[in-house]
């Protein structure tokens, strides 16, 4: 690992911003166990630093772990109070920079590994399921709201893209794994799972949400070129958009998501209580709509 040199101030600077948000949380009356989660763990990432001995991998996975815990705590208003249509959009895009910013803290900190290297795979993930489920949420309720909808198609279809793509990021963390013969042979179903990518319901239900966000894009938004949404993402800075292209086919992407989660829930996870129905039902939009 290169010399982390400005791992101390960066990691500082964001953790009392943090602090002031969660101060700020609590001064409105927030009283919640992720919030009391969030300070404890903050203050561990003020002591660790302080100490100075703790290696800067721990600091910022502790740093990623508070940030889970307070956006949590938010991202439950958003959802109690049906995402109010005059202010969540702005709420919805400060949550998701703030959930971007362990990623990018890495790199602020000059530390030459890639961030699955310093924050683990299963924060990685949770942070990008976080993003991506957010969206779909914030989407879900906003889609349904007739008149805004006619006036903001474009944010739609930019919060659609934005959810899919996250989703997809997160389900591709693992994709490399390959399942060894002898797990293959004990256990076929397993290893179907896991060499699809699946290794828990939080991957099936990205698999789930990207497919319906993708058939909402393409209900909602049509198939018009995406070329203006290659400009940025909803958090402009995110990490994660750097070097990747936004432009996104809802159909292809929505048909190949939906598809999978269908033969999986229909194969290994058969009578295991997962319904396939608005899957299949999508999937036929996918089809008629394109002949």
């Amino acid at each position: 690992m290169a010399e982390a040199g400005g791992a101390p101030f960066a990691l500082q600077r964001r953790r009392a911003a943090l602090g002031r948000r969660l101060a700020a949380l609590r001064r409105a009356g927030g009283d919640d166990a992720f919030l009391a989660k969030g300070c404890a763990t903050l203050d561990k990432v003020e002591d660790l630093s302080n100490e100075g001995n703790e290696h800067p991998s721990m600091l910022l996975q502790l740093y990623a772990q508070a940030v889970l815990d307070i956006t949590y705590f938010e991202e439950n208003q958003l959802v109690d109070e049906d995402f109010p249509e005059e202010s969540s959009l702005q709420k919805v895009k400060e949550l998701i920079c703030i959930l971007s910013e362990p990623e990018d803290l890495v790199r602020e900190c000059n530390i030459s590994e890639e961030p699955i290297n310093i924050l683990g795979t299963e924060l990685l993930e949770c942070l990008y399921w976080r993003k991506g489920a957010l969206l779909y949420m914030y989407c879900h309720t906003a889609k349904e709201r007739s008149e805004w909808l006619r006036e903001n198609t474009a944010i739609l279809k930019k919060c659609l893209n934005d959810g899919v793509h996250y989703l997809v990021k997160m389900l591709d963390f693992r994709c490399s794994l390959r399942v060894n013969e002898d797990v293959f042979l004990q256990d076929k179903e397993t290893a179907r799972l896991l060499s699809e990518g699946i290794f828990s319901d939080t991957h099936l239900l990205a698999m789930m949400y990207s497919g319906e966000m993708c058939y909402w894009g393409l209900r909602h938004c049509g198939e018009e070129s995406q070329e203006s949404l290659e400009m940025s993402s909803i958090c402009n800075g995110d990490p994660s958009y750097r070097s990747h292209s936004l432009s996104l086919d809802f159909r292809e992407t929505g048909k190949n998501m939906l598809m999978k989660y269908v033969s999986v829930c229909e194969g290994p996870l058969k009578g295991q209580g997962w319904n396939t129905t608005t899957a299949e039902q999508m999937l036929c939009y996918f089809m008629k709509s394109h002949d």
